[in-house]
């Protein structure tokens, strides 16, 4: 994926804008109910980035959701859903915010014991819950061989 960087999007009100530099480590599709009620969609898509990834370009972000350990970064004016630091040294950028979201389909799929019956993606592997720490060495490289 080196050339699709860098890569721009924003919220859909246009005042909060980021700049993507960095190849994501993974993406996904997240199926819990809460990305389900906070994308009111069946999952919410994500670009699993380095933080050294991701600018801010233009105006601010503010933390919204259930204000715990997960920070969730929304427009203060439209109140579209960012991108969201779990503070463990990645971020997670909703992809489908990007101005051309080509190219970033999910290559896993989390918490498929909450997913929609009809709700399909064409993620190559799919986890109950969120793939053990142990795994997600494996499906980095195996996503980055994939990208080249």
């Amino acid at each position: 994926m080196a050339s699709l960087f860098p890569r721009e999007g924003g919220c859909r009100c246009g005042k909060v804008r980021f700049r993507l530099t960095e190849n994501p480590l993974v993406t996904a599709a997240c199926h819990c109910r809460g990305c389900q009620r906070m994308s009111a969609s069946a999952f919410s898509m994500t670009a699993i980035m380095p933080p050294t990834g991701l600018g801010i370009i233009a105006g601010e972000t503010v933390i919204g959701g259930l204000h715990g350990e997960l920070k969730h970064h929304f427009c203060g004016w439209c109140m579209n859903w960012i991108f969201t630091d779990p503070g463990v040294g990645i971020i997670n950028v909703r992809s489908t915010l990007l101005d051309d979201p080509e190219g970033f389909a999910p290559f896993i799929e989390t918490m498929t014991a909450e997913k929609l019956s009809w709700a399909v993606t064409p993620a190559a592997h799919s986890f109950e819950g969120f793939p053990a720490e142990a795994e997600f060495g494996p499906l980095m490289a195996a996503y980055a061989a994939r990208q080249a």
